[in-house]
């Protein structure tokens, strides 16, 4: 991979941190994307059944590998971190 780094390896535990614009960026589009379809879910106003939740469910589970998948292949290898 050549570049910057947009996603650093926490400092405790496991996973990545935003650590340039473009890696804010890919952070604040998923938030917007997930609590935007939170939103119009509360939004309609129905009361749906417990069926009804899979689709939703579905996309945000989508969404998320998604976010994994760019932390991964833009960011530092995670491994798990006791601290510096």
């Amino acid at each position: 991979m050549s570049g910057p780094l947009w996603f650093r390896a926490k400092r405790y535990g496991w996973g990545w941190a935003p650590a340039t614009w473009q890696g804010w960026a890919v952070m604040a589009a998923y938030m917007a994307v997930v609590l935007g379809w939170a939103g119009y879910e509360v939004g309609t106003g129905r009361r749906q059944p417990i069926s009804a939740v899979w689709p939703g469910l579905i996309v945000i589970l989508l969404l998320t590998a998604l976010l994994i998948a760019i932390c991964w292949i833009k960011g530092e290898r995670p491994r798990w971190r006791w601290g510096k």
